[in-house]
């Protein structure tokens, strides 16, 4: 079977990529990807004879279709995105083009050359927060309820998908996560973050809403979730994706600095960005019962694992530190953000 991978550059489709290739010894991956800042195109150089990289915008339909023409892939898996709500609160037309009509770019060339599954990776955000002594969680079933602009975004791709299923009979699948960690995360996201920065002996800058919670969700269960779904689920449906486990932004902050001895005099708060949600927790019952997935690992071991891995490839986060400082979020500056 021929994958194309989209976004297979990024964090969750670099670990991906190296999940399937690992597991399914023949088949082949494409993966497209325009190199943005969260694309690191190193993240995968030792991957083999059986992967493929095409330098390419989803906007661009000429170049997709022609890729599709010429690779006919079986399955498409879309990880291309732009995720990161402060990014998204500075420049939320990014996230809208590349994260809706880039989505609806690759929907219409899969319903033109006839691929047989197109899966559409998507978040817990869509459904919007839930308070912190909330007893619910969210299901598949649950409202679309966005609050920031890159939650927004992913709802509305993934309104998009279902829609081309139910107007055009296109073999789809959804999932949405619960947040990610592990092996090759960009340094701006908050694990990362946190745990390069306490190697640094850098501040940690926690949102004065330190104890809003987050499920979390190591990538690799993440994985296998995303090959159950393209093998197992069904067309048309919706699968959460999430772990049970959730942590504070506090306990976060407190684990990363237990793991490297380092003081709690690191961390300092900083306003909360707009938009900050309290809370997400997703019901995944459906997929354990579906496709019987559950995740395996562990959060204390996962965590341990992937900050080991971010002393171990200091080379790799520092590089990328040096060609994002021009770019980087402040995020001690809300209180002056207008929004204009």
């Amino acid at each position: 079977m021929k994958l194309l991978v989209t976004g297979g550059a990024g964090f969750i489709g670099t670990n991906f990529i190296r999940y399937w290739l690992r597991h399914h010894p023949d088949d082949v991956i494409v993966n497209l990807d325009l190199l943005t800042y969260a694309g690191n195109i190193a993240n995968l150089t030792d991957i083999g004879a059986r992967y493929t990289f095409a330098h390419g915008d989803i906007l661009d339909s000429v170049f997709v279709e022609d890729l599709l023409n010429t690779e006919k892939p079986d399955v498409i898996v879309n990880f291309a995105a732009e995720s990161h709500n402060s990014r998204a609160i500075l420049h939320p037309r990014r996230f809208f083009e590349t994260n809706v009509m880039g989505t609806q770019v690759l929907l219409d060339a899969a319903r033109k050359y006839e691929v047989q599954r197109f899966h559409h990776i998507s978040t817990c955000e869509v459904y919007g927060e839930l308070s912190l002594d909330s007893p619910d969680a969210f299901s598949e079933d649950a409202p679309y309820r966005p609050q920031t602009p890159y939650n927004a975004s992913k709802a509305a791709a993934d309104h998009l998908v279902n829609a081309y299923f139910h107007s055009f009979g296109m073999p789809i699948t959804i999932s949405n996560c619960a947040n990610n960690y592990g092996p090759y995360q960009h340094p701006e996201k908050l694990i990362p973050l946190f745990t390069t920065n306490a190697i640094q002996n850098l501040p940690l800058t926690l949102y004065r809403s330190s104890h809003n919670r987050r499920e979390w969700l190591h990538v690799e269960d993440h994985c296998r979730a995303v090959a159950a779904v393209i093998k197992r689920g069904k067309i048309g449906e919706t699968y959460n994706v999430g772990s049970g486990v959730e942590k504070s932004i506090e306990e976060v902050s407190d684990f990363i600095l237990d793991v490297l001895n380092k003081p709690q005099a690191l961390k300092t708060y900083v306003p909360d960005r707009p938009g900050h949600d309290c809370r997400y927790l997703l019901d995944s019952e459906k997929i354990a019962l579906d496709v019987g997935w559950k995740p395996t690992i562990e959060f204390e071991d996962g965590m341990r694992g992937t900050v080991q891995w971010y002393i171990e490839n200091q080379e790799w986060w520092r590089t990328i530190q040096q060609k994002a400082d021009s770019e980087r979020v402040q995020e001690d500056k809300w209180e002056t953000f207008t929004g204009r």
